[in-house]
């Protein structure tokens, strides 16, 4: 592992049972260079405590029990603003706005090695290791929809469903009938961990939390619509 360190992170260091969660990025931009520039420069106010690299090599950029700046506004569960509770991953991707791409072999070997050290040293919840777009919905899109989220639970490292991808499809597009179904799906949503629901009660944010949850758990389809094979995974992951 590499160590090229950035001046962006707080002032002093935290404990380390404050480290709950662990928060997963794409960097967004064209080039890597200018990611690692961007997160080591005083002026982008932005951080991240580790960066994987295309080729899957590892670069330490914050100290893992000082505040690194990636999560911004954010909440999960009854945390808020999860820079203070979290270590931060980026990962090389130019994302949605250039061109987003899947994600190499090497980069996800590479972050399932880094994810098996800190799980074990902060004793942290597979359920707590999450994507930038779970903890800021309508905010943020990474690490996206073609992110492995389904490989690391494979290896206990993330939360997934357990249902049959091809029996539920015949349930995708099936409307929900009635709103009770709708709000079912939501505090389904408050259960797993979205927690800022009632700021989703109009129809364009309740959107944005949809596209968020497909994002992660019903990635072959984002669509910002609520349907019943949405509501059947919301069921499946808090039955786990």
């Amino acid at each position: 592992m590499a160590r090229s360190y950035s001046p962006n992170f707080n002032l002093p260091k935290r404990a380390k049972n404050k480290i709950k969660f662990i928060i997963i990025h794409y960097t967004g931009m064209k080039k890597e260079s200018a990611a690692i520039k961007r997160l080591q420069d005083p002026k982008s106010k932005v951080s991240s405590h580790y960066l994987i690299k295309k080729n899957g090599e590892i670069i330490n950029l914050v100290p893992d029990l000082y505040e690194a700046w990636h999560a911004g506004v954010s909440s999960w569960k009854h945390f808020k603003s999860l820079n203070k509770n979290s270590i931060g991953i980026e990962i090389t991707n130019p994302g949605h706005q250039h061109g987003y791409k899947r994600f190499s072999k090497k980069q996800i070997f590479s972050l399932q090695k880094l994810l098996n050290i800190l799980i074990i040293k902060y004793k942290i919840k597979k359920e707590y290791i999450l994507g930038h777009s779970d903890i800021s919905p309508g905010r943020k899109k990474d690490p996206g929809e073609k992110f492995p989220w389904k490989v690391l639970e494979k290896n206990k490292l993330s939360l997934w469903h357990n249902l049959n991808q091809k029996k539920i499809k015949k349930f995708r597009k099936i409307k929900l009938i009635t709103k009770i179904d709708e709000n079912l799906f939501l505090k389904n949503l408050y259960k797993i961990g979205y927690n800022d629901i009632e700021r989703f009660k109009s129809h364009k944010n309740i959107k944005h939390l949809t596209l968020a949850f497909q994002r992660r758990f019903r990635q072959s389809l984002v669509n910002g619509r609520i349907d019943k094979e949405c509501l059947l995974i919301s069921k499946n992951l808090l039955n786990q």
